[in-house]
């Protein structure tokens, strides 16, 4: 695995200097920045090299969903993990529609918060089990058609496999089709469920019976 860079935006020094020392020890970090607010954060991103952010949802001046728009509008390669005290899906659909990446509650575990590293830096996504749980109750059910009625035998055999996490070549391999099958199939399934990215995807399965948590 290729040793990465990580910022840890976040008000609050004991925790982001304490993520900072966890972080650094670990094999495959390379450097770790912090800062303490959304407009610092952004300063430096433009003179450094990174790969991932881990960041506070909540903070005072710039909120997480503004310096996440405005950090990919710099690095539209950077990977988003978002952060916060609560699992209340308010705090998370907008950080969804922004384009994070992966979604922890700020008292995991630092071994949730390695995996969660990892899956993200794989090309996955990750999200604290609370977290998906607040999300889907809290979603209201549609009174239109159900889009899950359109979806072929083999989109749906695709959307189990994104739930679990695979990445496109994954799911290319397990179902004996081509990589570039795989990612048709997802961009149907982005159409076809109104979904921005694959956070949403996830949420739509599990609201409609295709995945349980």
């Amino acid at each position: 695995m290729k040793k990465i860079n990580i910022f840890v935006v976040d008000d609050h020094s004991l925790f982001r200097e304490g993520l900072k020392f966890l972080l650094s020890n670990l094999d495959f970090v390379n450097n770790v920045y912090e800062a303490e607010s959304g407009e610092k954060f952004l300063k430096e991103l433009e003179s450094r090299q990174v790969d991932m952010v881990l960041l506070d949802i909540e903070m005072p001046g710039m909120n997480g969903m503004e310096a996440a728009q405005k950090a990919l509008g710099i690095k539209p390669g950077l990977y988003i993990i978002a952060l916060s005290m609560y699992s209340d899906e308010n705090y998370y659909s907008s950080m969804i529609e922004v384009g994070a990446n992966g979604f922890l509650l700020k008292n995991s575990n630092f071994s949730e918060v390695k995996k969660a590293i990892i899956d993200v830096w794989e090309g996955k996504n990750y999200f604290s089990i609370e977290i998906l749980q607040s999300i889907v109750f809290r979603i209201q059910k549609k009174t239109t058609e159900t889009v899950g009625d359109i979806l072929t035998e083999r989109e749906q055999e695709v959307l189990y496999q994104i739930c679990i996490g695979k990445s496109n070549a994954e799911i290319a391999e397990l179902l004996s089709i081509s990589k570039r099958t795989v990612d048709k199939h997802r961009e149907n399934l982005l159409q076809k469920t109104h979904s921005k990215n694959t956070a949403n995807l996830v949420v739509f399965a599990i609201k409609e019976g295709y995945f349980e948590i």
